[in-house]
């Protein structure tokens, strides 16, 4: 009996009648399969909480600089979304069941490490290759859970099935990652930067106890190549020109809706002071694609997939601007936006809120479109390898972002406990609502400019993209209808 499938009491299906009788969906599914989507929500959850912190953690209680803050974090982001084609292939010959024991408890001796590196002296090597070490591990956890939790989630299911399956899938990743960012907030405003870590440890060691006592092994076999196969496929995909463009182009998409992890946190609290909830804003972005997916997806269905695309690229600079002109709404209204005799946001909370939306608005028109498209450019009958290859778009935006972001911040809206004691009397008494901000934060919104710039210059290359490879195609097709 296939997952789903319930037969009822007095039905007789004979022989004769199956194969005019469509099987019954339906949402049972195997016990693994909901300990493995349990297990996943127990790792989103860790995985958001930290990386929503991690940039001002490793600034505040690593002693990074905002620079090489950009440097560690942006190595981490993007290695967790290359690695996995790499360690698949180990998960297949040790077995799924090992394979997330294995993960579960790098991530969480990575976790709990990376929160005791703030018992160290901020600053010192010890306690900078500390946090180092600590995510070296949790990029070893994470890039074993990602293929291995999808794998059993389709091995689990038919193919009648598969939709449902991962629609469920889909929808813990969304409730952990939005518990994750949620529960991050009050854990920085009660207890510190490192209780964030050591309640993403107790998240991971929650999972490595699930799947150590109710985690049954499934067919482990086939979800990754060697990496002699990896690093071929590799080669083959940077070689296509025309892959690698698109790669790069979407690339400036998602190096701007990085900068909720990035930029946002740290831009928020330096210039609003420790009461901001930054972790909260970032939920905006999730709750606007779980609203709108679905409507602008049926929307666009007839929609070519790169005018789809375009959409999305064309949106998201003016997410990065309305953030970039805040201070034109703080020049009109003060300090406080009042929406009603109860309820106010300071204009920059407002101005994020609306880029943050607009961020999502725009992932609604880009993301279910970008397969698509990209298995359109591929080679004939190499749609499979190139689409394997697309989250290389990931990689190359979230380390060139969180590098840039270093720089920006470091220049624009540096860290208030490098400021002399005379600028930081100052900003002290601006967050306390008692004076204006030094001068050195007056140009802190330049920061959105620049990822505005990006996004422009995005949508500018994908129209030229799209231009040149029309073009390439019918000079193709004219020249094999003449032979």
């Amino acid at each position: 009996m296939t997952p789903g499938q319930e037969p009822q009491r007095g039905d007789a299906i004979t022989g004769a009648d199956t194969a005019d009788v469509a099987p019954r969906l339906g949402w049972r599914f195997p016990r693994t399969f909901w300990f493995a989507n349990g297990a996943e929500l127990f790792e989103r959850a860790a995985f958001y909480g930290m990386f929503i912190a991690l940039s001002l953690y490793l600034t505040r209680a690593v002693g990074f600089t905002d620079v090489e803050a950009g440097y560690v974090a942006g190595a981490f982001s993007g290695v967790i979304y290359l690695l996995p084609m790499f360690l698949g292939a180990m998960a297949d010959a040790i077995g799924f069941r090992r394979a997330l024991m294995l993960a579960f408890a790098l991530l969480t001796a990575g976790y709990a490490t990376l929160g005791s590196a703030s018992f160290l002296p901020a600053g010192t090597a010890s306690c900078k290759w500390t946090a180092v070490i600590a995510l070296v591990l949790v990029v070893l956890g994470g890039a074993i859970v990602k293929p291995v939790i999808s794998a059993t989630v389709a091995k689990c299911s038919d193919a009648a099935h598969r939709a449902r399956a991962f629609s469920i899938f889909y929808g813990v990743v969304n409730i952990g990652a939005f518990t994750g960012k949620s529960i991050a907030a009050p854990l920085r405003g009660h207890l510190g930067l490192e209780y964030i870590n050591f309640y993403a440890a107790t998240m991971a060691f929650c999972a490595l106890v699930l799947v150590a006592l109710y985690y049954q092994d499934v067919r482990s076999e086939g979800i990754s190549r060697p990496a002699r196969e990896v690093f071929a496929g590799l080669l083959k995909v940077f070689k296509h020109g025309r892959f690698l463009a698109l790669i790069l182009i979407v690339a400036g998409f998602w190096a701007i809706q990085g900068q909720l992890y990035a930029s946002m946190p740290k831009y928020i609290l330096r210039l609003q002071g420790e009461g901001a909830k930054p972790e909260w804003l970032a939920n905006i972005n999730p709750a606007v694609v779980v609203l709108l997916v679905v409507p602008i997806t049926h929307l666009v269905r007839r929609f070519r997939a790169e005018n789809s695309i375009a959409i999305g690229l064309f949106i998201i600079p003016f997410s990065a601007l309305a953030i970039a002109v805040s201070p034109v709404l703080e020049r009109w209204t003060g300090n406080e936006v009042n929406f009603t005799d109860q309820f106010s946001l300071h204009p920059i909370t407002v101005m994020v809120v609306i880029g943050i939306a607009l961020q999502g608005l725009a992932e609604c028109f880009l993301s279910p479109k970008f397969l698509e498209y990209a298995s359109n450019q591929a080679p004939k009958g190499e749609e499979g390898l190139y689409l394997g290859y697309q989250h290389l778009t990931t990689f190359f935006a979230w380390l060139f972002g969180f590098i840039l972001s270093g720089y920006l911040l470091d220049a624009y809206c540096p860290d208030p406990s490098t400021l002399s004691a005379e600028v930081r009397m100052q900003y002290d008494a601006a967050i306390a609502g008692n004076s204006p901000l030094p001068t050195v934060f007056a140009h802190a919104h330049y920061i959105w400019y620049v990822f505005a710039g990006i996004g422009f210059a995005a949508f500018a290359a994908i129209l030229i993209f799209k231009y040149v490879t029309r073009a390439m195609d019918r000079a193709r097709t004219a020249d094999a209808l003449t032979r």
